[in-house]
């Protein structure tokens, strides 16, 4: 066995308790309690066309309904395809998660009835594997033979080869070589054929997979193509991982996908030749993402990431990574993790140190990156967050949403990132993944081109911070080593300039916008928020939508009378307050106000769209997260705003110099001039 030693399992036998065996085996009570069942041909297609097409939310998997399906939010059964193949790649991963974990459960508890599931499933698979027929047609995937993507078929061989190290010695000579050559053998193949020449975490999932394949079967080709080639590991790790240590996608959850494969490698490589740990990368990448931590709990839900990817669980990392390292950081992630949940699971078994530390939990903060292109303001004493996305491309799971912003009021996400849902479901490509469903800049109602944006100016003092930055479309677009599919229109926001600036006090942010539009195109800047509409608000008239695209399912449409006068809406929230924005704008033709999705698709957001087809635009948004501000004024002249505010109740001056990029308050607040 490569996993463990036979010290190590002893050690292992002797901690496993009770309740971790039998977690363990109601994990794969399914596989358990039924007959072995593998697809006979490649049936099987995508996990993530398991989601109903009107909700957004997973549909309830049956074992004995392989042709219906249920949505668990109002009961509607689903047939036929996509759903039917999707079934079927369900069941595949339970078949291949059991053979690593029944695997497990042999070695820990002796019992024969494991091994024989997992003897039995692995056979099954060997029979058929070599003939299933290539398939896929996934967008942005390459093909595969059990399942329809290469990604998957590395996440199924992953899982088989751990199942066959823990029971190998209890096969037959002929058991081990048509397990080894007709499934193992076959599948790393199969995968170093199709892994794609880009930088991506598919990419680095077939890595791991055809690595560990490698070192269970000693086979130095496989660790070559793994580690050394262009694209393996390293090269992944060298040219993938931002100089901060964020994973280039620019998800939280593609970062820590990414590390999951290398982790997944590394747990059988360690204290070998192999080993990735002197790539000072790897260590990087566990723990950056740990200051992104909102003051939800959460992780932002930035670019791709379906609804409960942005919790931080990541036991499975963090166990092994804290035992390696000894890093408090990631010893407190531990602790934050085990806050809400025992810490009784396999991956503290198998990998974790006896004893956490006595550690504080993770803690909310304020983070700069440029590289990253990431800003996140934090104030403690009112427990509100922005965020400010001004990130280079990242590639296939980017939402095309530069300069969006996110704001937390009181622990609460009132102005949201959506994140998506399941990519096989209308609502991902339809809605979620769209430059006009997040808050920021839209033109004619079309996703915005890649495109990497310039940070003009960044300051932070004991009393506010300042972040400038610019998203000009007059340049070339960004590109990265990585595959896309071209889901932007270059034309409409050709020759666009937008400029962002964000003032944040705290209980408070003044949000600046300035557009050049010189082809006089529909310009939409756009926030939508997690609450009711109070009617306290400015005067509204119902109207019809007028818009095409994404935004088109908007519906209780509303006009303001005058798009240009101080407007100011009050939202109800989940926060103890209510949450207030008062917009001035000076080149606006129009305010369009109406309800549309949010995630799940359960509820409605709140949006809000200011529009114009001016050659200028210019907006001043304040969002009062305090109740104690209000803004009275905003004089633009040349290169410069004039806003005149109060702070509860007192006069607050404000001027900003946009060539300097610099900011003068009045004596409420501290200008540091």
């Amino acid at each position: 066995m490569k996993q463990f030693t036979q010290e190590q399992m002893a050690h292992i036998r002797s901690k496993a308790t009770d309740s971790i065996i039998e977690q363990l085996r109601q994990s794969n009570e399914v596989v358990l309690a039924h007959d072995v069942l593998v697809p006979p041909d490649g049936r099987a297609t995508w996990n993530l066309y398991y989601f109903c097409p009107e909700h957004g939310v997973r549909l309830e998997w049956d074992r004995n309904k392989p042709t219906e399906h249920r949505c668990p939010v109002d009961g509607e059964v689903f047939t036929g395809e996509p759903y039917d193949g999707a079934w079927w790649r369900w069941l595949n991963g339970l078949n291949a998660k059991a053979c690593k974990q029944l695997g497990l459960l042999w070695q820990m508890t002796g019992n024969n009835d494991y091994l024989s599931k997992v003897r039995e499933i692995l056979v099954h698979y060997a029979r058929y594997y070599p003939d299933y027929e290539e398939h896929g047609g996934i967008p942005y995937n390459g093909p595969g033979k059990a399942n329809a993507q290469t990604l998957c078929e590395a996440n199924c061989h992953l899982d088989f080869a751990l199942g066959y190290d823990f029971i190998k010695q209890q096969l037959s000579d002929t058991e081990q070589a048509a397990i080894e050559q007709r499934l193992l053998r076959e599948g790393a193949d199969f995968l170093m054929d199709h892994r794609t020449a880009q930088l991506h975490n598919h990419e680095m999932k077939i890595n791991a997979t055809v690595g560990v394949i490698g070192l269970i079967l000693d086979d130095s080709n496989y660790l070559e193509f793994a580690l050394h080639s262009k694209y393996g590991i390293n090269y992944q790790l060298n040219h993938g991982v931002r100089d901060d240590g964020f994973w280039f996608e620019g998800s939280v959850h593609y970062h820590y996908y990414a590390l999951e494969a290398l982790l997944a490698f590394e747990k059988l490589a360690r204290g070998t030749k192999h080993s990735l740990v002197a790539n000072p990368n790897y260590r990087a990448m566990i723990g950056f993402p740990l200051q992104l931590i909102l003051n939800t709990g959460d992780f932002p839900k930035l670019n791709d990431c379906i609804a409960g990817q942005e919790k931080l669980t990541h036991s499975h990392l963090f166990e092994f990574a804290y035992r390696e390292f000894g890093d408090e950081l990631f010893g407190a992630a531990l602790v934050s993790i085990y806050q809400n949940q025992p810490r009784n699971n396999i991956d503290a078994l198998l990998y974790g140190v006896d004893a956490l530390p006595n550690l504080a939990p993770l803690q909310a903060g304020s983070l700069h990156t440029a590289e990253s292109g990431i800003t996140l303001l934090h104030d403690a004493s009112s427990n509100n967050s922005l965020l400010l996305k001004h990130s280079p491309y990242g590639g296939e799971h980017d939402h095309y949403d530069r300069l969006g912003l996110i704001i937390i009021m009181d622990g609460q996400e009132i102005v949201p990132d959506l994140g998506t849902t399941g990519y096989g479901a209308e609502l991902h490509y339809g809605y979620y993944k769209n430059t006009a469903t997040h808050n920021t800049l839209v033109v004619n109602q079309q996703n915005q081109p890649p495109i990497n944006p310039e940070l003009i100016n960044f300051v932070a003092t004991d009393r506010y911070s300042w972040v400038d930055t610019v998203a000009d479309w007059n340049g070339p677009e960004a590109t990265v080593d990585s595959h896309t599919l071209v889901a932007w229109d270059a034309d409409s926001y050709q020759h666009v300039r937008f400029r962002r600036s964000i003032l944040w006090l705290g209980s408070a942010a003044i949000e600046i916008n300035q557009i050049d539009n010189p082809r006089r195109q529909q310009l939409d800047l756009t926030w939508h928020v997690r609450g009711e509409l109070d009617s306290s608000s400015a005067s509204l008239s119902n109207a019809e939508n007028p818009l095409t695209g994404p935004l088109q399912r908007m519906h209780s449409c509303q006009t303001a009378q005058d798009s240009g006068a101080n407007l100011r809406f009050v939202y109800q929230t989940k926060a103890s307050k209510p949450y207030q924005q008062t917009v001035i704008n000076l080149g606006a033709d129009s305010i369009l106000m109406g309800k549309a999705p949010d995630n799940p698709a359960v509820s409605d957001l709140q949006y809000l769209l200011v529009r114009s087809r001016q050659d200028t635009l210019r907006n001043v948004v304040l969002h009062d997260l305090s109740n104690g501000y209000q803004l009275e004024a905003a004089l633009w002249q040349r290169n410069s705003l004039q806003l005149q505010l109060r702070q509860h109740g007192k006069p607050l001056q404000c001027t900003i110099d946009f060539d300097a990029s610099s900011v003068a308050l009045g004596a409420s607040v501290d200008a540091n001039n």
